[in-house]
């Protein structure tokens, strides 16, 4: 099987990359580098450029024949979404449409698509299921359920037969210790408490500890790249199969705290990490869980790497392995 992965330089993209590979895909990788890393890029091809870029699309679809296609190069920042969401629209929607007619222009009916819990909003209940309302608060969201949505009405016109996964909050990193987390800036919160543990930030800032939570602060799901990745190769050997493809979430079903994450990172790294308490951020849900469960009995995910500092110890190793 020969997969396109675009955006397969960035940190889950390269990850799938090397879980293609190990499964014995043909990868070829298109991405423009603007985030993502050439080295991360471990097995095949590379192809740096846009899928903005039309005629570059028409090159790399003409010279091969792609079985399917992973599309993970998108702008992920949620405030900066709210504060200029142009880029956003234009790079996660027009820029997705014209990978999806190159798609077609060639034949190429198969799409595994990196969706988000942003589409739900602020959670009507937790955990959150298939069926919850969509109503995202952002134009992040909102961007990825234009997707979603033009896959859905692709599906029914053309034949492109697709799976959106909607991850909860990616975390931890390649167990073997050649891939990890290398945003810039970093916003996520699992590397930016390490990088205070190893002291290249001076504190990690705790936004409002005072929410209808255990202990005040707000409580995600984290699952593991890895196990996003094998929800991905699922996905694949469905749609491969003949399945028209469908829409799940993907996270391990439990919730951490703030304070958790920061409490087991102390435990996991034997350091002391300062913390600076400030007021919430607008659009923080308090609770944001997933009810996973179609993603188990459909495509028959079962995550490995469930425990908090068993996400935590393989994002240590590769923050002490990689910083400067």
């Amino acid at each position: 099987m020969k997969v396109l992965v675009v955006g397969g330089a960035g940190y889950i993209g390269s990850h799938m990359v090397k879980a293609l590979h190990a499964d014995g895909a043909d990868v070829i990788t298109l991405d423009d580098l603007s985030s993502g890393h050439a080295d991360a890029v471990l097995h095949g091809q590379v192809v740096r450029g846009s899928i903005a870029d039309t005629a570059l699309l028409q090159r790399v679809f003409s010279a091969h024949r792609f079985d399917a296609v992973m599309h993970f190069a998108s702008f992920i920042q949620v405030g900066e979404s709210v504060r200029d969401p142009a880029p956003y629209y234009r790079n996660n929607v027009l820029n997705t449409q014209n990978l999806l007619e190159a798609m077609l222009a060639h034949g190429v009916k198969r799409f595994v698509f990196s969706s988000t819990a942003a589409v739900f909003g602020e959670p009507a209940y937790t955990p959150i299921d298939e069926k919850h309302p969509l109503a995202p608060i952002n134009p992040y969201g909102w961007s990825k359920l234009m997707v979603e949505q033009m896959l859905q009405d692709y599906r029914r016109a053309y034949g492109m037969a697709s799976v959106c996964l909607r991850y909860f909050n990616a975390a931890g990193a390649d167990p073997d210790g050649e891939l990890g987390e290398r945003h810039e800036p970093e916003t996520h919160l699992i590397p930016l408490v390490l990088q205070a543990a190893a002291g290249r930030r001076p504190h990690i800032t705790i936004f409002g500890d005072d929410y209808d939570t255990l202990d005040g602060t707000c409580v995600r799901d984290y699952v593991h790249v890895t196990d996003l990745c094998s929800a991905h190769l699922l996905a694949l050997r469905r749609l491969t199969a003949g399945d028209a493809g469908g829409r799940f979430n993907l996270g391990n079903g439990e919730g951490f705290s703030v304070q958790q994450v920061i409490a087991t990172a102390r435990q996991v790294t034997g350091r002391d990490i300062p913390v600076r308490v400030e007021s919430r951020r607008e659009g923080d849900p308090a609770r944001l869980v997933a009810d996973a469960g179609e993603a188990r009995r459909i495509l028959g995910w079962a995550p490995r790497h469930a425990d908090l500092a068993a996400i935590i110890r393989d994002a240590w190793a590769w923050e002490r392995r990689s910083s400067p």
